[in-house]
């Protein structure tokens, strides 16, 4: 059991030093907490070009995002964990969201536009975009399985990693990992 922790831990290193931005950072010591559930490509995978629609009603594709680091998370209004999830989500947007980083809520399934309000509006978030993927076209050619599933998506339209269920997005590691993947090189 001790080595495979070892192979584990070394593999992890070896594919965390190939990560853009971040080649200079010691990445491994950032997951901690929730963030060790996040999985980190060792090379870049392309995203999908698929139509999803903004909060108002205007088709858009993760390429509307190109030049910034995106979190883009997937929820549901039924979604238990989401609702655990989303301030986290919201804390993070306040204290990273900016010209280099952007978190991107986009609702998955049915979940229509009033119940997508009264759930923000119960768990108090404010800041988030209320985005939805009613026929999961998006989701599908993600790859995304299951309720919450998170993706880092890097300024090249690009994704680094993701993290499937929920997560203190606002935790230490986190906020520390997030900076050092949106720090220029």
């Amino acid at each position: 059991m001790r080595k495979l922790k070892s192979v584990l831990l070394y593999t992890a290193l070896g594919l965390l030093a190939n990560v853009g931005n971040a080649q200079t950072t010691d990445l491994a010591a950032l997951l901690e907490g929730d963030m060790r559930k996040l999985t980190l490509h060792s090379e870049p995978v392309d995203a999908s070009d698929v139509v999803f629609m903004s909060e108002d009603g205007v088709e858009m594709t993760l390429a509307d995002y190109e030049g910034k680091t995106i979190l883009v998370n997937f929820w549901a209004t039924w979604c238990a964990p989401c609702r655990k999830e989303m301030p986290h989500l919201s804390q993070l947007q306040t204290t990273l969201g900016g010209d280099a980083f952007e978190v991107v809520t986009i609702a998955t399934g049915r979940n229509p536009a009033p119940a997508m309000k009264a759930f923000f509006a119960e768990i108090g978030v404010e800041n988030l975009p209320l985005h939805t993927d009613a026929r999961q076209a998006l989701a599908r050619s993600l790859g995304v399985l299951g309720l919450p599933v998170t993706l880092i998506i890097g300024p090249d339209g690009r994704e680094i990693g993701r993290l499937q269920g929920d997560a203190d997005w606002h935790s230490d590691s986190a906020i520390a990992l997030l900076t050092a993947l949106t720090q220029p090189e």
